[in-house]
């Protein structure tokens, strides 16, 4: 029998600003723009069909949608949106999607290049919680908030994560670049 789930293939965060959050991306992440699926110039989507089939609220339009890359891993869909009043992206302590981490080979640099992009950190990096004692301080993460609000996670572990003997599994890491000379074992 054939495995029908391979993963995940995106995700999706509604921006107040699609060229700034692409921006943003772009400065902290290295982010690459693969299309727009829904440009501004072909004018707003929205009415009873679209709010039903994306689970919008009565009066929402979509007026921008952008995929975004980052690294080797899943894709990003930014979306704005106009017609209704937003509230703040999620606290991590709030129901649902809270926040999505970005795996890092460089804590000290990833960290340098998010508050130059115009992020805030909520801390300095500090060792992954969890972790087996003795493992070195290199295994290392941090939460911080973009412009607008979201929660991202900057996380790394070169050593590799001590996994329980009953894991059946593994989480996924983004493959290691071929000039990263940052040895990762699992």
């Amino acid at each position: 029998m054939s495995n029908i789930i391979r993963g995940i293939d995106h995700i999706g965060v509604t921006v107040p600003d699609m060229e700034e959050a692409t921006e943003f991306f772009r400065k902290a992440f290295d982010a690459k723009v693969v299309y727009d699926s829904k440009r501004p110039e072909e004018g707003a989507m929205g009415g009873e069909e679209i709010e039903k089939i994306l689970g919008l609220k009565k009066g929402s339009e979509v007026v921008h949608m952008r995929l975004v890359s980052i690294g080797e891993s899943i894709s990003i869909e930014l979306f704005k949106y106009q017609g209704i009043n937003q509230r703040r992206p999620a606290n991590p302590d709030d129901l649902g999607v809270q926040h999505f981490a970005v795996y890092v080979d460089n804590m000290e640099e990833a960290v340098k290049k998010f508050d130059q992009a115009g992020g805030y950190l909520f801390t300095k990096p500090t060792k992954i919680l969890n972790e087996i004692e003795g493992n070195d301080e290199t295994n290392q993460f941090v939460y911080a908030s973009t412009p607008w609000g979201l929660v991202i996670e900057l996380i790394t572990y070169p050593h590799g994560i001590d996994y329980p003997n009953n894991s059946k599994a593994k989480r996924f890491t983004p493959p290691k670049r071929k000039n990263c000379n940052i040895e990762q074992t699992r």
